[in-house]
């Protein structure tokens, strides 16, 4: 390869290593609101899809200000106890009280074309610029707009397209709550106080006897062949040794009996 055509490539690595950390750094600042708290509720209408998710004993400044340090919104309406705002450039992140259950906050994640087709614009107005409520409705649907104020309020304002409903699979597979349920266990220690655990007749425990009280015996032949057996004490009794025989007239030496 030509020096030319290795500097060539050398670039065109590096820009490619460059995108790749860009990608990368983007994907580490987005919000992952599922990552978070539990999904509750879907409303996907085509391209409009709203998420909703409950954040049990939180406030809602507190959460609101959790989800902007996680990464920083393009705008925020200002602290409300009942609604707050963030904008982000795909999502717009509506943070609102339980009206059935004030303690517990529920963070709704919407489109901005779900947005468009549902919010009631005059709604938004006491929330977010007019700048940006300009750029989200056409003004020339004017009079066309719906009336929905969050799911808090589902029950009074409805919105115009699509209902919502408890995830299904695809919904939990495409944005998966992280909270679960847990359910544990009670080990009740046994009347006859030895439960097989550590401690109790176990590894570590003095195990009791299962026998019925009476001693154990080993038997032996006694090489009679009449079949019979004797019992032992318990242990093997050892064979009796007898005098070796020694041979007459020999060179003194002892043998044993084979």
């Amino acid at each position: 390869m030509s020096p030319r055509m290795r500097k060539w490539a050398t670039r065109l690595h590096l820009t490619v290593i460059l995108a790749l950390v860009v990608t990368l750094l983007s994907a580490c600042g987005s919000v992952n609101v599922s990552e978070t708290y539990p999904l509750e509720s879907v409303n996907k209408t085509g391209g409009e899809t709203s998420y909703v998710y409950r954040a049990a004993g939180e406030t809602v400044q507190e959460v609101a200000k959790e989800l902007a340090d996680q990464k920083k919104p393009d705008q925020i309406s200002k602290e409300d106890p009942d609604h707050m705002f963030l904008v982000y450039s795909d999502q717009i992140i509506h943070v609102q009280k339980d009206g059935q259950k004030p303690e517990d906050t529920l963070v709704e994640v919407d489109s901005k074309e779900y947005v468009r087709q549902n919010y009631s614009p005059s709604f938004l107005e006491g929330y977010l610029l007019a700048s940006l409520i300009g750029s989200l409705f056409d003004s020339s649907r004017a009079g066309s707009y719906g009336d929905y104020r969050g799911y808090g309020s589902l029950n009074q304002s409805p919105p115009k397209t699509g209902t919502y409903h408890a995830p299904t699979a695809s919904d939990t597979k495409a944005a998966p709550p992280i909270t679960v349920q847990k359910k544990g266990s009670i080990f009740k220690r046994s009347n006859s106080g030895d439960d097989g655990g550590a401690g109790s007749g176990g590894l570590f425990g003095k195990k009791k006897s299962t026998s019925s009280g009476t001693s154990g015996s080993i038997t032996r032949n006694d090489g009679s062949g009449s079949g019979s057996s004797k019992s032992s004490s318990g242990w093997l009794k050892p064979r009796k040794s007898t005098v070796p025989r020694t041979k007459v007239g020999g060179f003194g030496r002892i043998s044993r009996r084979r």
